[in-house]
């Protein structure tokens, strides 16, 4: 876009150009000085341009301002000597006589053309100034936005390990205890695997499937617990095609059953997305010798993910106590459907 917006800008500064030196001269009637005015315009051309792409990408730096004088002065020189050899050289072998008298000095020469060139180039250096300030925007967006691949990437590497180490830990203990549930437990660990595997791959993923994913590692938890009843799921769920980036919302149900309670209490949790505004609720009790924070890797990884994503589109609340932690998260979803 911004492109084709500098092309515009240099499409109507020469037709202003040809205009004004060409062709109104010719509809008023003054053709005298035609074959001077086509010149002019020649140089004036290749003169801009050598500018624009060369003089002052080379010259211009804002932190030497000498640097950039010498190069107008450059840009003059450049100028005088194309002026002089099209119109002082070139042009008398076929109308007989240049623009300038004989014997002018070549000192006065380019101390004249400084006025005459002072136009095209400065727009030439102006329009030069933007070519580079937006192509300079662009690199330094396009690094951000490579920075925040790399970065999510390096993220959900994260995610993927952590969560297998919880699951695996709990299936340990199912199998030291010989207890019946360790063979759904496996087979509840192979459908997250499963899923897990697939969508980590994905930027982002249907909310119903992120979803899915919690219930399936919440079935996967009652099976250690034992009274499954006190986990109290709330979900009023009406867009479910929202998009959303995948293992967001699991890391802190995991962290719930890392460190939650659930002797004899649970944890409740409520999900909704009204207005399209995803609104994630979950209370768990903290185990009574528990005196350290429980947040880790999974939430502050979290964290990160939903800064680079959504900047400025949620608000996320970590309260904690010394009973409870309490997670309230509101993502703004608008614009995120198929």
């Amino acid at each position: 876009m911004r492109a084709k917006q500098i092309l515009f800008l240099h499409i109507f500064y020469w037709i202003l150009n040809l205009s004004f030196s060409i062709v109104t001269p010719i509809i008023a009637g003054k053709t005298g000085f035609f074959v001077l005015s086509v010149t002019f315009f020649a140089v004036s051309f290749i003169a801009f341009y050598i500018n624009y792409f060369y003089i002052v990408p080379f010259f211009f730096n804002i932190k030497k301002l000498y640097f950039t004088i010498f190069g107008f002065f450059v840009s003059v020189g450049c100028f005088v000597f194309f002026r002089y050899m099209v119109e002082e050289l070139i042009l008398p072998l076929f109308i007989g006589h240049g623009n300038y008298a004989e014997g002018t000095s070549l000192l006065y020469y380019y101390y004249d053309n400084v006025f005459y060139s002072s136009t095209t180039l400065f727009i030439s250096t102006v329009l030069s100034l933007f070519n580079i300030f937006f192509k300079r925007e662009e690199e330094r967006q396009t690094l951000i936005e490579e920075k925040k691949y790399a970065e999510l990437k390096a993220l959900k590497t994260q995610i993927n390990p952590h969560f297998i180490f919880n699951s695996l830990n709990n299936i340990y203990s199912l199998v030291f205890q010989n207890s019946e549930k360790a063979l759904p437990a496996i087979e509840e660990l192979s459908k997250l695997l499963r899923y897990s595997t697939k969508d980590l791959e994905q930027d982002f993923i249907p909310l119903e499937r992120e979803i899915g994913y919690v219930k399936s590692l919440i079935e996967l938890e009652k099976l250690r617990i034992k009274n499954p009843e006190k986990i109290i799921i709330s979900n009023h769920i009406k867009n479910p095609a929202l998009k959303i980036s995948p293992m967001l919302i699991v890391p802190f149900v995991e962290n719930a059953f890392k460190h939650g309670d659930f002797r004899d209490k649970g944890f409740e949790m409520n999900i909704s997305d009204e207005n399209k505004i995803l609104h994630f609720y979950l209370l768990n009790y903290k185990k009574e010798k528990m005196k350290d924070s429980v947040s880790g890797i999974g939430i502050d990884n979290v964290r990160k993910r939903l800064d680079i994503l959504y900047p400025k589109k949620h608000e996320l609340k970590i309260t904690e106590t010394e009973a409870d932690f309490t997670i309230d998260l509101k993502i703004d979803l608008k614009n995120e459907e198929n």
